[in-house]
């Protein structure tokens, strides 16, 4: 497979970081198979599928505020990366998603059991690999790890009484998706040596271009086609899970201010999607509603205030790169 970055706005960093996340991906290959070779074939599914490697890429770029990449860097974005594989073997059985990266999802290949068992290996995996870096990391990657099921939990038990649906869905983002890349960004910076403060306003970059990441999600699994995510669009609006642009209109419509086409796509979404005929022509009506350009809009704002925590660190390079990868999540949205 041949490893590809996002475009960061400089050259020579980009050619820096090109030869590491080769390596990144060499170490992630042997850390996904080896250990059984009964299981190496669905724990190795997701990761030959290729992917983004954000994560990875993070700790690899927060690390250049510092003393650059080194061992313990490495090892931490393999680490998040697998962690994150992991996460996405569970959540595919949960939604029963047909597709992963434009695959099969495991589930669909050996079954609702493995596919579990094959997330907690790679949790297992990226657990140890987390302790070779001390007890710090550990704990770290375990509030992580928490914050990733709270997510789950409260995705799946919904809003509180009196709790607001969009706050709610917000803190599940936060959880679900910015927690880890919070993570990873926060590794970066700890195992380079930048310092505490730093490392804290990464955190808080991160936790941020997460929330903006998952948004940006929400629009692009209505807006682009299965050959474009690798994932079946609307695959949420079948198992009844409220993205934000849902959301959007059911916030309208508690308002009064919901339009007749709005109010009508709220009544199909209560019906059966079962069919893919009308989950496509659902997923259809619904692009063309404005409450996808809200949630675009929204997406942005995110990244812009992910960008606004960066203002502590010292002008050059990387900061710019981050500034950059935050919009690039964003701007797939164009």
């Amino acid at each position: 497979m041949t490893t590809s970055i996002l475009p960061l706005g400089d050259h020579e960093l980009e050619e820096r970081l090109l030869p590491l996340m080769s390596d990144v991906e060499t170490r992630l290959r042997a850390a996904v198979t080896g250990a059984d070779q009964l299981v190496d074939a669905p724990a190795a599914h997701l990761a030959a599928a290729g992917g983004k490697r954000l994560r990875p890429l993070l700790t690899l770029l927060t690390a250049e505020l510092a003393g650059g990449v080194n061992e313990e860097v490495l090892t931490a974005a393999v680490a998040v990366e697998l962690t994150h594989l992991a996460t996405l073997y569970h959540d595919d059985v949960m939604d029963s998603a047909p597709m992963r990266r434009g695959a099969p999802a495991a589930h669909e290949v050996w079954g609702n059991s493995v596919a579990i068992l094959t997330g907690d290996l790679l949790f297992a995996r990226a657990s140890q690999m987390v302790a070779r870096l001390g007890a710090d990391a550990v704990r770290v990657h375990a509030e992580t790890f928490e914050r990733l099921c709270l997510g789950q939990l409260h995705e799946t038990l919904g809003p509180g009484d009196g709790e607001e649906a969009v706050g709610h869905y917000i803190r599940v983002l936060a959880d679900k998706t910015g927690s880890l890349i919070a993570a990873a960004a926060r590794y970066g910076a700890t195992f380079s040596g930048a310092g505490a403060e730093v490392a804290d306003t990464l955190t808080r970059y991160g936790e941020k271009v997460g929330v903006a990441f998952q948004l940006a999600d929400d629009v692009i699994d209505l807006s682009a086609d299965a050959a474009t995510t690798g994932k079946t669009p609307g695959t949420d609006l079948r198992e009844g899970v409220d993205t934000m642009p849902v959301l959007l209109l059911r916030r309208r419509a508690a308002e009064g201010t919901l339009d007749a086409a709005g109010l009508a796509l709220l009544d199909r979404l209560g019906r059966d999607l079962g069919s893919d005929e009308a989950l496509s022509a659902i997923v259809a009506d619904l692009r063309g509603h404005d409450v996808v350009a809200e949630a675009r809009d929204l997406a942005a704002a995110w990244a812009q205030d992910a960008v606004a925590e960066l203002d502590p660190l010292p002008a050059g390079e990387v900061k710019d790169a981050l500034g950059a990868f935050a919009g690039l999540l964003v701007d797939r949205l164009a």
